[in-house]
């Protein structure tokens, strides 16, 4: 949906006037409101690519915990959270 902002100059009015009636015009269309609430918006994965994610995690795991068995690589220290 495109909305447009536009003002005219007026004979006697300042680059000044005409900056600030721009932005009361795109304020009342709400085009800053609406880039904002857009701005980090993602969609939702379907299920079949969450599916396949997980079950990509999921062998990662196993992987990794048949390498820590057979001791190739050293199992990590749990991680410790920050206070703040």
């Amino acid at each position: 949906m495109a909305v447009n902002a536009e003002v005219q100059k007026n004979e006697s009015e300042t680059a000044v006037n005409l900056i600030r009636r721009f932005s009361k015009r795109v304020q009342g269309v709400g085009l800053i409101q609406g880039l904002r609430k857009r701005r980090y918006y993602s969609r939702d994965k379907s299920k079949l690519v969450r599916r396949k994610h997980t079950l990509k995690v999921i062998k990662r795991r196993e992987e990794v915990a048949e390498l820590i068995k057979m001791g190739k690589i050293l199992e990590r220290p749990p991680r410790r959270g920050r206070r703040r």
